[in-house]
């Protein structure tokens, strides 16, 4: 109960975060430029954090999949792009053998690469959520345990890019939430891990930002129509219509402030476990007002529930900082 309570402080906290102008440290106390690498940086937020990155005087590996990709991003300072799909592990093991060739070690992992599908959990062939998870789960599993050597001995930093997906999950969003619900557990446990050897782990959770996930996710899910929705299913209709409406995510704000934060999660002293990062206030809201749901409902049906004082003076105790109260 005392962590869940400490989650949600620190997430009203980070409602006001923002990234200081002086937090950057590019390079180790010796000089030596500090190595980054960061997948699906081809597009939307994975591209605006290599370019962000490489501006603040990080050295970028920047992973993608195709090669108008690799050589757009090999026109940037400071970016070395890799060919790297996470679910290949040959790909993967090329990309450490890069990386250690390369002789700057390498300070931070960003796991960003990832997919989306949306459909009735009751409809939505097998094949497809094990595609979804692949990527979006196995694949950070398998980045993370091939680099987390050098991370080690470098006493560096590893974030992933979750979602505040992972929190809320609403109609026809479940495969995708289930991803990012993952996320979730996986950066606990990492953090708990690695902070004995000097690693921090970190999570940064976006809410609708401009990027390409939704117009890749439409045309798979258009094309391999009938993995989505049964015939005869009772949701046909309504998830037909949800195919309709508009996917294009230029409307949104730019991923700025979501690099901002993995810059943060990657130069800071104290990086955060976790950073809620909202283009307005109602997105925020969404996602506090349902971890408070979720806590409320936990605490109502158990042989120890606490009384409404009590829950307060733990969230207090949480932002205050204080583990132990």
């Amino acid at each position: 109960m005392k962590s869940i309570i400490r989650l949600y402080g620190l997430s009203l906290l980070l409602l006001v975060f923002s990234t200081p102008a002086d937090v950057v440290y590019a390079k180790s106390g010796n000089d030596e430029q500090r190595a980054i690498l960061v997948t699906g940086a081809s597009t939307g937020i994975g591209r605006r954090i290599t370019e962000v990155l490489a501006e603040q005087g990080f050295f970028v590996y920047a992973g993608a999949r195709k090669q108008k990709d690799l050589d757009a991003l090999n026109e940037i300072e400071n970016v070395q792009s890799i060919k790297l799909d996470v679910t290949i592990q040959e790909e993967i093991d090329a990309a450490v053998k890069i990386v250690s060739d390369g002789g700057r070690g390498l300070y931070g992992i960003i796991n960003n690469a990832g997919v989306f599908i949306g459909g009735p959990i009751a409809d939505v062939d097998l094949e497809e959520l094990q595609w979804l998870m692949d990527v979006n789960v196995y694949g950070v599993y398998r980045i993370t345990q091939a680099f987390s050597p050098m991370i080690i001995e470098s006493q560096g930093r590893i974030n992933t890019i979750g979602s505040i997906s992972g929190t809320l999950s609403g109609r026809f969003s479940g495969h995708y939430s289930m991803s990012k619900h993952a996320i979730e557990a996986f950066t606990d446990s990492l953090a708990t891990e690695m902070s004995p050897l000097g690693v921090h782990v970190s999570v940064i959770e976006p809410g609708n930002y401009d990027s390409a996930i939704a117009v890749t996710a439409l045309a798979r899910m258009k094309k391999k129509s009938d993995g989505y929705a049964r015939e005869g299913s009772p949701f046909a209709e309504e998830f037909g219509q949800w195919l309709e409406r508009p996917w294009d995510r230029s409307q949104y704000k730019k991923p700025d402030e979501v690099a901002e934060a993995a810059v943060h999660a990657m130069s800071a002293d104290e990086p955060l476990r976790r950073y809620m990062v909202v283009p307005n206030e109602a997105e925020a809201g969404y996602t506090i007002r349902k971890q408070i749901e979720e806590l409320v409902q936990l605490n109502e049906w158990q042989a120890y529930s606490y009384t409404r004082d009590e829950l307060i003076a733990m969230l207090d105790a949480a932002m205050a900082g204080d583990e132990d109260e």
